[in-house]
């Protein structure tokens, strides 16, 4: 079968494709095995370097770094996903007076680095203004405003995407908006905005890292801690290899569940089903119901 976008790749062109990806392979390999092969030769897989891991203080401490990351990330997303609900329906809003406002926010705090806000709302906020505000929900309002003006973005597209017949037909039937949006546009866009929110979550839990700068005991800052400590051999790349494979199997799982989600929201209705009749849908005097 021909593809749509691109001619089908004859006898040649399949040779030439396999030779690039075995050559692409076999390069990748040699970068790994050299990167390998220098850490062995910087002696970065000595025993001494390693034997950190085995002390029960520093699993704890590594544990109670990890329930710290999980815990703002928790209530990070949550709160990220609820303001941008929230100026989502802002900005599509029929009232000038609420459209207007929800935009402004929306693109202010989507132009400021992450960074900077997390500086702001802790060392500004709290020294500057006197409002005692601590190093967790510094770092969590920081992620909430900056993701959730994201994610406002990725509802508000969701919606648009949809044809306008649909929500006409909605109108057309005596709904509201609020039913329009929650009965009719909303199951509909879900499905296509699921991949994005939940990229956009693995966003979330990736920067909660920045924690550190503000001194949040997450894993980043307790990585720092104990990379620097000279009486463990100042173990700084092991420490950060066993942190870097904690983010990702905490990153493969939260992928995992959106495709999951995806796949289970992407499947149709069984066949045979029958539809319930909805007597608001029936057509007096017409064959279709």
């Amino acid at each position: 079968m021909s593809s749509v976008l691109y001619d089908v790749p004859g006898p040649a062109a399949r040779r030439r494709n396999t030779l690039i990806g075995v050559v692409g392979t076999l390069a990748v390999v040699a970068i790994l095995g050299f990167v390998i092969y220098r850490f062995f030769a910087a002696g970065q897989f000595s025993p001494r370097l390693w034997e950190w891991i085995l002390y029960v203080n520093i699993q704890y401490l590594l544990l109670d770094a990890l329930l710290a990351t999980l815990s703002a990330f928790a209530v990070a997303a949550l709160l990220s996903l609820v303001f941008g609900a929230v100026f989502a329906g802002g900005r599509l809003s029929d009232h000038r007076w609420v459209r207007g406002p929800a935009t402004a926010v929306v693109e202010f705090f989507r132009a400021i680095p992450l960074l900077v806000l997390i500086f702001i709302l802790y060392y500004g906020v709290s020294r500057g203004l006197g409002i005692d505000i601590s190093a967790f929900w510094a770092l969590v309002a920081g992620l909430m405003l900056y993701n959730g003006s994201v994610l406002a973005e990725v509802f508000r597209s969701g919606v648009r995407s949809l044809p306008r017949g649909q929500s006409e037909a909605a109108y057309a039937l005596g709904m509201r908006k609020t039913q329009v949006m929650t009965t009719v546009l909303l199951p509909q866009a879900l499905r296509a905005m699921l991949p994005t929110i939940l990229s956009q979550l693995v966003v979330v839990l990736k920067d909660t890292a920045l924690g550190f700068i503000i001194l949040y005991p997450e894993l980043l800052y307790q990585a720092r801690f104990l990379g620097s400590q000279t009486q463990l051999g100042a173990p700084i790349l092991p420490v950060a290899l066993v942190i870097a494979a904690i983010y990702i199997a905490m990153c493969l799982l939260l992928s995992g569940l959106s495709k999951l989600l995806e796949r289970r929201l992407s499947r149709g209705p069984k066949a045979g089903a029958v539809a319930p009749k909805d007597p608001e849908l029936e057509l007096v005097g017409g064959g279709v119901r």
